[in-house]
């Protein structure tokens, strides 16, 4: 007897459904569980290295005798990792009275870091496109005709205080004021590099988050500017501390895939344990 042919598609539907259950629900997981198991992996399962921290007081200022890890836009809280979601073309801040409306563009929280940074290490924490008092360096340029003609206003749209430069192509900069969107009135956004080094002195990874907000390595470059600090605060020689990060240092992925990694809480429990 031939049944229907479209009990005949609920068969068949059926029949991958339960393959696909038995393989994905049970197989996959129990091959992962498997696998975590074999020795020299399952003693890394709980491995806290593997997880990064912050390094601050209870009121998030750094503990200058630790080596501080990369931002965090989770706070490095494994149940909220993930990035920011801010990109490249975040430079303008939303100016708010409501403090639960402001909100800095990514521009801004890298110039806000790295003039941190700067102070806390020793070093001109200055980059381009960033103000003196680190906040993103951008203008809006009002022109008569839209986006030509004569320059009829300009604006500094990160600041509500003294603008940054106080005249832009012979046009006065106005200071901007909560609320206001100037890229909808008709504003250029037009970021200005200004005369900070080519190469900053403050690293890229100690100013911007990794993707999963949970990475615990730093570049050498930014532990070989915190190192004068460390051995400062502790009280023991450069060349020492040098030796830790050494020690501390992952190189490339299969010899040549990614960069050398220096991991921050191996080299914090290394100098606690020194």
């Amino acid at each position: 007897m031939r049944i229907p042919s479209w009990l005949a598609q609920h068969v068949a539907a059926l029949r991958a459904l339960l393959v696909f259950t038995v393989l994905l629900g049970l197989a996959y997981p129990l091959i992962f569980v498997g696998v975590a198991k074999i020795p020299g992996i399952s003693d890394k399962s709980g491995d806290v290295t593997l997880i990064g921290q912050s390094f601050t007081d209870a009121d998030g200022n750094p503990m200058t005798r630790y080596f501080q890890s990369r931002p965090s836009a989770g706070g490095y809280d494994p149940t909220a990792t993930g990035a920011s979601n801010l990109g490249p073309e975040s430079v303008v801040d939303t100016l708010s009275d409501d403090a639960e409306e402001a909100a800095q563009s990514l521009l801004t929280q890298v110039c806000a870091r790295s003039l941190a940074i700067g102070k806390l290490e020793g070093v001109d924490g200055n980059r381009p496109f960033c103000t003196p008092d680190g906040v993103g360096a951008v203008l809006a340029v009002f022109h008569r005709d839209g986006f030509t003609g004569p320059i009829t206003r300009v604006v500094s749209v990160n600041q509500t205080g003294t603008p940054f430069v106080a005249t832009y192509q012979g046009v006065t900069v106005e200071p901007a004021r909560n609320g206001e969107d100037y890229q909808a009135l008709g504003g250029v956004i037009t970021p200005i590099r200004g005369d900070a080094p080519a190469e900053p002195a403050v690293p890229a990874d100690a100013v911007t988050a990794s993707g999963s907000g949970l990475d615990p390595q730093i570049s050498p470059a930014y532990a070989e500017l915190q190192a004068p600090r460390i051995a400062r605060e502790r009280g023991i020689s450069l060349d020492r501390v040098r030796e830790l990060i050494g020690q501390n240092t992952d190189g490339r992925a299969l010899g040549f895939m990614g960069e050398p990694a220096v991991n921050v809480l191996k080299l914090n429990l290394a100098l606690d344990q020194r």
